[in-house]
Order: C-alpha cells, then sequence, then structure tokens
C-alpha cells in the first residue's frame, strides 16, 4: 500500500494504536556523585554500510506526527527499526536474533533504503515488515526516521543490519526504562567476528572501553554515547527530537548529547550484549575511523555551548578530546623525534607504557566470558590500531577545525 510516500511490504502486522496512555514509571533514580574521569574517543559512532552524502545546511523536514502509544511498560510494548542498504548477507541474522529474544518485540521493520541487492526479500521470507521509501533516504538517520514514521509502540529499538544480539539484550535493557528520566539505554557491543588484525585490535578496543571507560560513565550517570548500532529509546522522547539528526556524521552521539541537554538520562547496561560486523581490512576500517573522528569533532562544534552546562559531561568530552589530539600529537610525532635527537631508543617504550592499565580491564573482561587466549593473542593488534585511530582523529581535527573542511559523505563497508 502507498503511505507517507514510500511503500510498505507487510509481511507481518504492525502494531496498531488502541488510545492507551503513556507509560508513567517509578521515581528518578537518586543521583551520583561528580567527580572527573579520563575518558577515550568513543569507538561507536553510528555504523553505515554504504556511501550517503547530503546537505547538512539544509533544514531538517519534521517528522510525521507519531500516533498513540501501545502498552504500558509490563507488555510487550518494544518495535525494532533495522536501516538497510544492500545488506542481503547479513540482514537474515540480525532478524533471526531479534526473533529469538527472550523478550520479543512487537514488531521488527525493516527500512530496505533502495537497496540494489536482495535486501527486502531476505527480510519479507523471515515474516517482518518491510517499508521501503520513495527514493534513498540519504542516510541512515534518515532511514530510521522513515521507519519511526510506523512505530506505534513506546519504545523504539535501533539495530544495525549487521549486528546480532544476545538473546536476553532486549530483556536486560527493558529495566532501564522503568525510571521516567531515562531516554535512552545502550548495551556491551562486541565484534561478532575476530579473524583479521582490525577485528582483533577493535575485540581489545571494545573490551576496555565496554569494560573500564563505560562502567565508570555509567557510574556516574552520563555514558558518553548511546551506541548507534544497539540502542533503545523511549519512542515519545525520540519523536520530541525529531528522530536521529543528519547535521553530523555521528547521529548517535548528536542524538546522546542532545538528550543530556533537554534533561534526559541514558543508561548503559553491560549485561544486554551485541555483536557488530567489524572492518576486516585497513581500507573498510579507515573508511569507519574517518567518519568517526570526523563526527565526533562535528559533534563538539556543535554542542560545546550547551555541554558547559551538563556537568559531568562537559568534563568527560574535555578529557576526550585532549586525550584524543594532544595525547595523540605526542604519541606520533613526540616520542619518535626524542627517541631519534636524544639517541634514547628506550623512549619508544612509551607507546606501550600504559599497557598494564589496558591488559587489566581487557583480561578481566575477558576472563567473564572465557576468552583469555583470543585476548592474549589480540593484543598486539590493539597498539597498532590505537597507532591508526591517533592519525585519523588528528587529520579530523586539522579538516574539522583548522581548514574549516567539513566532511559530508558517509562511507562504510564490511
Amino acid at each position: 500500500m502507498q503511505h507517507l510516500g514510500g511503500r510498505v511490504a507487510q509481511s507481518a502486522a504492525l502494531p496498531r494504536s488502541a488510545g492507551a496512555p503513556l507509560y508513567q514509571g517509578n521515581p528518578k533514580p537518586p543521583g551520583r556523585p561528580l567527580q572527573t574521569a579520563v575518558f577515550t574517543l568513543p569507538s561507536s559512532a553510528g555504523r553505515l554500510k554504504h556511501r550517503w552524502s547530503r546537505d547538512r545546511t539544509a533544514p531538517r523536514a519534521p517528522l510525521v506526527e507519531l500516533g498513540p502509544l501501545l502498552r504500558p511498560i509490563a507488555g510487550i510494548d518494544v518495535t525494532v527499526i533495522i536501516p538497510a542498504y544492500n545488506e542481503a548477507a547479513s540482514v537474515a541474522d540480525t532478524i533471526k536474533s531479534l526473533q529469538a529474544q527472550t523478550t520479543p518485540p512487537a514488531a521488527i521493520i525493516v527500512v530496505d533504503d533502495c537497496s540494489t541487492d536482495e535486501t527486502g526479500d531476505v527480510a519479507r521470507a523471515l515474516g517482518v515488515v518491510v517499508v521501503r521509501p520513495a527514493t534513498n533516504t540519504g542516510s541512515k538517520a534518515g532511514a530510521q526516521n522513515f521507519g519511526l514514521r510506523y512505530v506505534r509502540t513506546p519504545l523504539t529499538v535501533a539495530v544495525d543490519a549487521d549486528t546480532i544480539l544476545a538473546r536476553d539484550a532486549i530483556e536486560c535493557l527493558l529495566p532501564a526504562f522503568h525510571y521516567p528520566a531515562v531516554a535512552a539505554a545502550c548495551g556491551f557491543v562486541l565484534p561478532q567476528r575476530v579473524r583479521s588484525v582490525w577485528e582483533r585490535g577493535r575485540y581489545i578496543e571494545y573490551l576496555f572501553a565496554f569494560t573500564y571507560y563505560k562502567r565508570l560513565q555509567e557510574y556516574y550517570g552520563k555514558p558518553l554515547i548511546s551506541s548507534g548500532c544497539f540502542s533503545m529509546y523511549r519512542t515519545e522522547i525520540l519523536g520530541a527530537h525529531n528522530g536521529w539528526s543528519n547535521r553530523t556524521l555521528a547521529e548517535d552521539v548528536d542524538l546522546t548529547w542532545s538528550l543530556y541537554q533537554a534533561g534526559h538520562e541514558v543508561r548503559f547496561v553491560p549485561e544486554a550484549v551485541c555483536y557488530p560486523i567489524e572492518p576486516h581490512t585497513l581500507t573498510l576500517m579507515g573508511k569507519q575511523l574517518r567518519r568517526w573522528s570526523h563526527g565526533f569533532v562535528q559533534n563538539v562544534k556543535l554542542h560545546w555551548r550547551g555541554l558547559l552546562a551538563v556537568p559531568y559531561l562537559r568534563s568527560a568530552v574535555a578529557v576526550a578530546f585532549w586525550d584524543a589530539t594532544i595525547a595523540a600529537a605526542v604519541y606520533l610525532v613526540l616520542l619518535p623525534i626524542l627517541a631519534l635527537l636524544l639517541a634514547r631508543p628506550w623512549i619508544l617504550i612509551g607507546y606501550v607504557i600504559d599497557a598494564p592499565a589496558v591488559l587489566v580491564p581487557v583480561l578481566a573482561g575477558a576472563a567473564r566470558r572465557r576468552e583469555i587466549r583470543r585476548a592474549i593473542a589480540s593484543i598486539p593488534a590493539f597498539f597498532l590500531l590505537r597507532t591508526v585511530n591517533a592519525v585519523f582523529f588528528l587529520r579530523a581535527v586539522c579538516a574539522e577545525l583548522l581548514l574549516g573542511r567539513s566532511l559530508r559523505v558517509y562511507e562504510k563497508g564490511h
């Protein structure tokens, strides 16, 4: 049928509104003390599968008004949106992992963003709702917003089309929304495949970030980002923010910081685990890191004034930005120059001087997953990936802040 300018292939019925009232939860959870901690550059800033470009200076059209939401929190009240462009090879695994959830969603909506492969057919064969816009939306955010128009449940889950969930992932996120102040919640992220040097580097990076930094951020009530590959949102609040924005290359960072500035809370639930496919070659990793780095800098430029009013978040972002610029410059430039000029090769130990600080949380996280051998074998790849990370972030800072050359093109593959 024709609807909202697009085509709906309805293989499974969307939940229909019964005019039920919005969920009213428990009182706001107690606050946490404020301290400053060191954070790293977020390693999940939106995941995209094809080249998307657009003019971010153009005004955003408001979404179609959302209809009444369904059911109280005690019911099955979750709709999943999967934005997909040419994802025939991976979308089936994503859908099957959602259908196997201990708390299955009320609806799974695949937004087939004018794919040229069999993405839509694969999804329809699995009995989910497939919607297809009349033309390509131009971005992951655009595809998600197109799907958001069809959501009629109090909670919305965004899942990338290359990401599978642990069987209880949705169930683990739901309790966070018993607190009405919570607008979003995210989980623990680990690579689906750990084979190439780049996947191994990312495996250690995620183990470190989500075992240590993300838990520390959660302790102080300010997770730096609600991960774009898997997050749950309160639909009413998501609609009030016009969904996901196209104005930066990191729509999940943009949305997370916007929620904080509006007075909402975001939670990190480490028990809710997801497994995205990570870049397995340097070329693909470079595309992802380029987008992540530029997206983070763009969000700092966009939100810095608003961040000043969010005490802990402003400290986290400031330290992350300092660490990713000054520390990266020392790492890439100063250490080798000093080692050469002073004829002191031992200075290069600085490249791995923080290895114990990295290894402790990594091995602790790996032990809980019974993956000690995999972690130990992957540690050298982490230091290689960290060097590549530093190069891309410094290039992004120079381009966005010094040269005024803002990156406007999404480019991602796997």
